[in-house]
């Protein structure tokens, strides 16, 4: 597989901000191809519940956001699992630490404005900021 994987953040300022984001990043999810995972619908959601997020419908939001992206659906895959473990202790948050390894598993480029997730930069990790 090849294109853009965007983490949560990417996603949700892409959506409603997108002169926020870097015109590097502006450009992949412009040029894609995109990549959602289920584990940014999943970190939405939870957001939701908490009162962190306001999402007046978590149920429509994911094929929404797809459509509005041209974005594919990625599943969250044993194989992704277990490459989880294989990564250095460097970032603590596990939703960000499922799509870096979606990320490398699929050999896609990881889209992000977190700080720490470009320390996983490697052969088998691109990652644009």
């Amino acid at each position: 597989m090849s294109g853009y994987l965007l983490d949560t953040n990417v996603t949700l300022v892409a959506l409603t901000e997108p002169a926020r984001l870097t015109p590097r990043v502006r450009r992949a999810i412009k040029t894609g191809p995109n990549v959602l995972s289920v584990i940014v619908y999943w970190e939405v959601v939870l957001k939701a519940i908490k009162g962190a997020l306001a999402i007046d419908h978590p149920q429509t939001w994911w094929p929404d956001e797809l459509d509005q992206l041209a974005a594919t659906a990625l599943a969250f895959r044993p194989d992704h699992v277990s490459t989880v473990q294989t990564l250095s202790p460097i970032h603590k948050d596990p939703f960000d630490r499922a799509l870096i390894a979606q990320a490398v598993v699929e050999q896609l480029t990881l889209l992000t404005t977190d700080r720490e997730i470009p320390r996983y930069r490697s052969d088998q990790l691109q990652v644009i900021t």
